[in-house]
């Protein structure tokens, strides 16, 4: 399941900005390229599921609102050929962050079920061996 979609990206910032940024013809169409959105979606959510992956068990059945409010900032800092907006750059800054936080386990995602499996340890194992000098055998030593 996509995190996002082209009607979610078009009704958050417009039909306009969206053909802006991906009509890319030699002439243009003015349309939405639905090919190059498709393109920028896979790479958001690739890179959000790398962050995702040491914390969730992938890939979400359901899609959180920050999820997808995070997959739409990433998804249209990449639909930008060239430097974007500063508020587009400021918007994908700022989801990075917010999924590094998921990533350290910062931010929570209200997913049930959705938490890999811990093994119920710590992760540290202790192994002991037999004390080569006793109180028995310094006996005369000390």
């Amino acid at each position: 399941m996509a995190y996002t979609t082209l009607a979610a990206l078009t009704a958050r910032f417009g039909a306009d900005m969206l053909t802006r940024a991906t009509d890319r013809a030699a002439v243009p169409t003015g349309a939405i390229d639905a090919a190059v959105v498709a393109k920028a979606i896979a790479d958001a959510q690739a890179v959000i599921d790398g962050y995702l992956a040491g914390r969730y068990a992938l890939p979400l059945a359901d899609v959180p609102p920050l999820v997808a409010a995070l997959a739409e900032d990433v998804a249209i800092w990449k639909l930008h050929p060239y430097d974007p907006d500063p508020k587009v750059k400021a918007d994908y800054d700022a989801a990075m962050r917010a999924l590094r936080d998921i990533a350290a386990g910062t931010i929570r995602l209200p997913l049930a079920g959705a938490e890999i499996a811990g093994s119920g340890s710590t992760g540290a194992q202790v192994t002991d061996r037999a004390r080569p000098f006793t109180e028995d055998n310094m006996r005369g030593y000390i």
